[in-house]
């Protein structure tokens, strides 16, 4: 069971990962200069609220399992 809810903390990580790089293409690349291009593709920020909420998605993943005694902190990290 451990190994499943690790397994999803990455797999969430991931996408956190691929929807900035998603984000830095579309900053790059800057406007379209064709009116059809630019209606299919979303915005930058649509990528950047994605990354945001599977952030907030992941932290709250992490303190519900710590809160259920799911996953124990590290006591002494050094």
């Amino acid at each position: 069971m451990v190994f499943i809810f690790k397994s999803v903390l990455v797999l969430l990580l991931l996408f956190i990962i691929a929807n900035l790089a998603k984000a830095l293409i579309e900053m790059v690349k800057g406007p379209s200069e064709s009116e059809d291009e630019q209606q299919d593709q979303p915005p930058m920020s649509h990528y950047l609220g994605k990354r945001v909420i599977l952030s907030a998605l992941a932290v709250i993943l992490m303190l519900v399992a710590l809160l259920s005694g799911f996953i124990e902190p590290n006591s002494r990290p050094f």
